[in-house]
Parts: C-alpha cells; sequence; structure tokens
C-alpha cells in the first residue's frame, strides 16, 4: 500500500537563487501547497519582485552562497519572520561553459564557490536545526551532469559530481533519523542557464516548472534519486552496468557528449551575469572580455 504524501500546508520552506528560474518555479509550486517561502538570492531587487509576484507571505532576503555569514543570516531571517525551517532547497548555481584548457581561474574559482561551497554551507546551516527539531527535508539541487562527464563543462560537470557524492554521504551520516536528503538531478531545463546548449538523443529538454514538480512530489512522497525526467533515471542505471568503452559508446549514440559544446556568442548574455554573481571575483579577466 502506497504510504500517504506528507502534507506540506504550513510547512517553511527557504530557496537559495530563487529570484528566477528553477528556484522562482520551485516557490511557486511550494506556495500553492500553502507552504510558506523565503527565497534567497544576491539580485534583491528581482527576488523581491519575484516575492510579490508569487504572494502568498513570500519573502524575499539578500543571499551570497559563496559567504557562509550571509548563509546563516537568510536562514536566520527566514525563522524569524517564518517561523522553523522545515525545508531547504539548495538550488543556487552556474555553469559557464568552455574547452578546460582555456578557462581562467576565475570562472573556475567562481562554480567552485557557487555551486560546492554554496551548497555546502547551506548543509552546515541547515542540518543542525533539523537535528534540535528532529526532523526537515534537504533538497539539493545537481544535475544529471552530476552522473557523468560532458566536453565543454568540466568544471560545472566537477561541481555536480560534488553535490551528488556529498548529498549520497551526508545522507548515509543522517540514516535512523527523521531528516531526509534528495538529489535532484534535471537534465537539460529550458531556462537561462541552458541558453545555445544541445539536446541529446531520446531525452527532452523540460522547463523549470517540470523541476518543480519533482521537488514537491519528493517532499510528498521521500527519496534520494529525483531525476527529471524520470527517464534519465533508466538510462543512468543502464549507463552503470557497461564497461567505460560501452558507456562512451552509448553517450555518443545520444549525441550527449555535445550538449555542452557550444557557440559562447549563444551564451553572452547568460556568460556575463554568470561572471557578475560573485562579487569577490569581479576583477576575472573573462568578464571584461565579455563586456566589451
Amino acid at each position: 500500500m502506497a504510504k500517504t504524501p506528507r502534507i506540506l500546508t504550513g510547512q517553511v520552506a527557504a530557496i537559495t537563487g530563487a529570484a528566477r528560474g528553477i528556484g522562482k518555479e520551485t516557490a511557486r509550486a511550494f506556495v500553492r501547497e500553502g507552504m510558506k517561502v523565503a527565497i534567497g538570492d544576491l539580485d534583491l531587487a528581482t527576488a523581491q519582485e519575484t516575492a510579490r509576484e508569487l504572494g502568498g507571505g513570500t519573502i524575499a532576503i539578500e543571499l551570497n552562497v559563496t559567504d557562509r555569514a550571509s548563509v546563516a543570516a537568510f536562514l536566520d531571517a527566514t525563522e524569524e519572520q517564518l517561523g522553523p525551517i522545515d525545508v531547504l532547497v539548495n538550488n543556487a548555481g552556474i555553469m559557464q561553459l568552455g574547452p578546460f584548457i582555456t578557462e581562467d581561474d576565475a570562472t573556475a574559482q567562481r562554480q567552485v564557490d557557487i555551486n560546492v561551497h554554496g551548497v555546502m554551507f547551506g548543509m552546515k546551516e541547515v542540518l543542525p536545526r533539523f537535528h534540535d527539531r528532529g526532523r526537515g527535508h534537504l533538497v539539493n539541487i545537481a544535475s544529471s551532469a552530476g552522473k557523468g562527464g560532458f566536453p565543454g563543462g568540466a568544471t560545472y560537470c566537477g561541481t555536480k559530481h560534488f553535490v551528488v557524492g556529498v548529498s549520497e554521504a551526508v545522507r548515509g551520516e543522517l540514516r535512523g533519523t527523521n531528516i531526509d536528503v534528495s538529489c535532484v538531478m534535471p537534465g537539460i531545463v529550458n531556462t537561462e542557464l541552458a541558453q545555445g546548449l544541445h539536446q541529446a538523443r531520446g531525452v527532452k529538454n523540460i522547463n523549470p516548472e517540470d523541476v518543480a514538480a519533482g521537488i514537491v512530489e519528493t517532499l510528498k512522497h521521500p527519496r534520494f534519486d529525483v531525476y527529471v525526467p524520470k527517464s534519465i533515471g533508466p538510462i543512468s542505471k543502464v549507463l552503470s552496468l557497461l564497461p567505460r568503452s560501452g558507456r562512451e559508446a552509448f553517450v555518443r549514440v545520444l549525441k550527449a557528449d555535445t550538449v555542452l559544446q557550444v557557440d559562447p556568442a549563444d551564451r553572452r548574455a547568460y556568460e556575463l551575469r554568470a561572471a557578475r554573481s560573485e562579487p569577490g571575483l569581479e576583477s576575472a579577466e573573462a568578464q571584461r572580455e565579455l563586456t566589451t
């Protein structure tokens, strides 16, 4: 018999990087479920616009996920205004693409700071709160790129492998508690981050609303692996059974090896915004090139 879905009404959720894209649509879905939502983002003005659009008492708080003190302040403000946190969605992330051999250090550091440290800080700050309450649900947004290496996005893939690995390890450490951990692994999502990307065979591109629906589903029926679309799950299982030569051949058949090999001109607007997403790295040479 299927378990009764958890009731989300009244639960408090904090979402990082939620001014736009997947984070915004997740917040929208949460509001529809009757949840109280705090969205954190470096772009406070856009976050405030999003909060007003979503309504339902949604609040916007300035957040720099690369600064642990800022993450702590975000969670503190959420609890002060909405109550104890039931759900944290570590959503903030960037994807800057290009050949690994020509990637400048600032671009690599920016992705590691946001995609790795941002998730880690969120986890380290929220888990003690969950322990104190005796329950909670941690949702980390990884990527299908966290299960394989795709040319053109080496550093990005590496950061998402980290998210999958740290989520698995922490889940093991929390076994026997009432704290759930879920790792969301979307394919290509039709957001600004995916500008210029190609489509793999057999795996359709999805919308941020699809990812949001997957997150809501896992809050109601907790599970660790959350593939969006769900068809990625069986593909991943098949690949894990093949020897390396077989996996690589299968990836080539799906044309997944070309998904992240893009024309920089097709991603100019996104790459520029991503280059400004870590205030401590404003002097990056890559950013000056993008602004010419």
